[in-house]
């Protein structure tokens, strides 16, 4: 098998860890935070890029570049998933990484801000060379990970299995069983109940939350869903079940779309046959951009970063947008809808579902003591409508929007964790 380049493709859009430090930038001026504050909060604190050899299975060898970059840990341990793409870059991560800190700060959890990635194609690669990368990489990463220093969990291109192989490689350096080493592992190895849907449960229950304070109700209501990987093909079905009507959905490929509604289990199955979205019977043929125009309800960006910028936001006629993916709206989109009144509710707010029950599952792995689902759904919808609240009140309070309102909270909380531990030395 022939060596995968270790070079990621350059993004038009342009870099994503500047966007986040643009959007740091804008809210940090909002509230009272010294120079030196910002100067620090606006920097990740460790990143680590490794470069290692992999054996195929026909005896060749291949070098592969990954990454671990923490943002900040003066809350916590560092929390944050790994991504295996052949598009992954060193500035995503580090400004992913940046978006956990502001995440798990948001809603008062004991972590700081990492993310990671391998710069693979994971679906070129059979199951026993997958594993062999993924064990070399945690063995790069180690001095990184543990329950009290580094978490990882699953992001694109990971899941399941590979947070179990990092976990038994961690335990094999340590000679003994470290389940809270990383989260999203199978139940049976200690993986929390709830964890699959879980990002798509909290993203409904802020959007049932957003339609209710509008005097709306979900039922009936049209949504299209940008991405039908683990996180979009998950909130299509809870949102089906829950009254909305699905007109569109779209993959790396194209999409489908139904006027009258799709049938996401219908959907499912197509693609367990291994049939493409954008050739689907249940519907017309769209692409992507065409998906972002729709005039729907709601639109749910659940796929890549800088899915809406300033070179399409123009088309976009939702009104309400839910971030389901990270950064999905480049600062200048997101401007731009503020303006014209679409109500947008952020990604460090909509899509922390998988965040909460990451920390339930790191909890219960400490306590050796585990909840059933109804306990993990339960506290997850507290946990997302007590923040939701939170951030409302402080809309309200200062007259500015969602996205504002979540960033000045979660920057408040590292800013005085930050300034109470002091420096050492």
């Amino acid at each position: 098998m022939a060596s995968l380049s270790a070079v990621s493709v350059k993004r038009e859009s342009g870099s994503l860890y500047a966007a986040a430090q643009e959007t740091f930038d804008r809210i940090a001026a909002q509230i009272p935070l010294s120079d030196d504050m910002r100067a620090a909060l606006r920097q990740v604190r460790r990143e680590l890029v490794v470069h290692f050899p992999v054996q195929f299975d026909d005896g060749t060898h291949g070098v592969f570049t990954g990454f671990r970059v923490q943002h900040n840990i003066v809350r916590g341990p560092a929390k944050g998933g790994l991504r295996f793409s052949p598009t992954v870059t060193l500035d995503d991560v580090r400004a992913l990484s940046m978006a956990m800190t502001w995440k798990a700060a948001l809603f008062g959890l004991p972590f700081g801000g990492a993310k990671g990635g391998v710069i693979c194609a994971p679906e070129k690669l059979s199951a026993r060379e997958l594993e062999r990368l993924t064990r070399r990489f945690t063995t790069e990463i180690a001095l990184l990970l543990g329950p009290e220093k580094d978490i990882p969990s699953t992001d694109v291109g990971t899941g399941p299995q590979i947070m179990a192989w990092i976990m038994d490689t961690i335990s094999m350096h340590r000679g003994y069983s470290v389940p809270a080493a990383v989260t999203g592992k199978p139940v049976e190895i200690g993986g929390s109940e709830g964890r699959m849907l879980s990002p798509a449960l909290g993203i409904a229950t802020v959007l049932a939350d957003a339609f209710a304070k509008a005097g709306r109700k979900l039922e009936g209501s049209t949504v299209a869903i940008q991405g039908f990987g683990k996180v979009g093909s998950g909130v299509a079905s809870v949102l089906e079940q829950r009254g909305m009507r699905v007109v569109a959905i779209s993959g790396r490929d194209g999409g489908v779309h139904n006027p009258a509604g799709l049938n996401v289990s219908a959907l499912l199955a197509e693609r367990e046959k291994g049939l493409q979205l954008s050739g689907s019977s249940l519907g017309d043929r769209i692409s992507n951009e065409e998906l972002l125009g729709l005039d729907v309800d709601v639109l749910v960006p659940a796929a890549v970063e800088m899915a809406i910028t300033g070179a399409n936001v123009a088309a976009v006629r939702a009104t309400m947008i839910v971030e389901a993916a990270n950064s999905p709206l480049s600062p200048e989109a997101d401007l731009e809808l503020q303006r014209r009144g679409v109500v947008v509710i952020p990604d460090i707010l909509a899509n922390a579902g998988g965040l909460l029950v990451s920390y339930f599952e790191w909890v219960q792995d400490l306590q050796a003591f585990f909840w059933d689902g109804s306990q993990v759904n339960s506290k997850l919808e507290q946990a997302m409508l007590r923040t939701v609240a939170e951030v409302r009140a402080e809309a309200a309070q200062h007259s500015v929007s969602l996205r504002d309102a979540a960033y000045r909270i979660a920057i408040r909380k590292v800013a005085y964790a930050t300034e109470v531990r002091g420096i050492y030395p």
